[in-house]
């Protein structure tokens, strides 16, 4: 799409505005929390730069939530202003409906829509952080010593020691009982095992032994093998329990799937993972909506905007934390949950942009 004089002013009073309102929306998170909690972290005896230090961390999570009503007060605030200056009404004087007057703001919400999803998976890793610095989590070990551990193939691993760093396990034994009464149990033990990033882990100076019903015994040894059954990172391997806030998309999948294995109820991650996607999508689905919203008045100034964005945006957290909460409690499909709001806001998007006069 070629960008004409008037699209590139519509686009760059939008991302003008979107930029300010993204990165400065998230201070309002940063004062809330501490007005609650700043006294509890320093009775802790949590130090106050270590506070000040988790909150910087904090800010990538506060941004990626931030995302939607960013673009909706960046919408607001490019579209209704034009309507009471009577630039949309010169633009279709001149041929440009307004359908084609905010295609710039599709694209740019499409595009941002992307970021947030990358956002999405940058943001837990930055929350595990500030939990750490804030002493709400214990800083996450680079060992572990004499575990067993349930690997998603269904395995046991017994390790002696697992060093995070460099990716080694010591005195590793890896064990598969049988489905069938016909298969035997395997064995799999190796002084050492390594972790190669892209491959997996291979099991060095080790041996290979199968016990068979019939009672049969098989050894093999060998210098190096891939043991392609066992995918779990080091970090993995750890075993440290975080909130879904810290987990990324992926771990959300993996996590959700060892509580189905164990028949736990998987109502409130599969749900957390679907809004992973659904917020930032969200973005497009806001400026779709706000495009026509902001030019349905001539009335008003700043205040007008304002209230548009207030009572939209309380609307969607309603809506947010209505079906949410059906998806955490099983009610409702986790997936469903995750993108009712969504759907809603495209519907009625969709009809406030087809009862548009162009």
């Amino acid at each position: 799409m070629r960008l004409g004089t008037l699209d590139r002013s519509v686009l760059s009073s939008f991302l003008r505005l979107f930029a300010i309102f993204v990165l400065g929306a998230p201070l309002l998170f940063v004062l809330g929390d501490v007005t609650e909690n700043l006294d509890r972290y320093l009775e802790q005896g949590v130090p106050f730069e270590s506070v000040a230090l988790s909150y910087v961390f904090t800010y990538p999570q506060f941004i990626f939530w931030c995302f939607p009503i960013a673009g909706l007060l960046a919408t607001i605030f490019t579209i209704h202003p034009m309507t009471i200056h009577s630039e949309i009404m010169a633009a279709k004087a001149g041929g440009i409906s307004f359908r084609r007057l905010v295609v710039p703001l599709l694209v740019a919400g499409a595009l941002l829509s992307g970021v947030g999803i990358v956002l999405a998976d940058i943001a837990p890793r930055s929350m595990e952080i500030a939990a750490e610095l804030r002493g709400e989590r214990e800083r996450r070990q680079a060992w572990r010593n004499n575990f067993v551990y349930v690997t998603d193939a269904g395995e046991s691993l017994t390790a002696r020691r697992l060093t995070v760093n460099d990716g080694v396990i010591l005195g590793a034994a890896l064990q598969r009982f049988p489905q069938e009464s016909d298969q035997p149990v395997r064995y799999i033990l190796a002084d050492e095992v390594r972790w190669v990033e892209g491959s997996g882990w291979f099991f060095e100076d080790g041996y290979r032994r199968e016990l068979h019903p019939d009672g049969r015994e098989v050894t093999v040894r060998f210098e190096s093998s891939l043991v392609r059954s066992l995918e779990e990172s080091p970090e993995e391997l750890l075993a440290t329990f975080r909130e879904p806030d810290e987990m990324t998309y992926a771990e959300l999948s993996r996590f959700s799937d060892r509580l189905l294995r164990s028949g736990s109820e998987v109502g409130e991650i599969l749900t957390k993972r679907g809004q992973r996607i659904a917020i930032p999508a969200a973005t497009l689905v806001i400026v779709l909506f706000g495009a026509p919203l902001a030019t349905s008045s001539k009335r008003g100034g700043a205040a007008y905007g304002i209230g548009i964005s207030l009572a939209t945006t309380i609307l969607y957290l309603l809506l947010f934390r209505v079906s949410g909460a059906f998806g955490y409690a099983g009610t409702l499909d986790p997936t469903a949950a995750a993108w009712i709001p969504n759907v809603v806001f495209l519907g009625a998007g969709l009809v406030l942009m087809g009862r548009v006069r162009t």
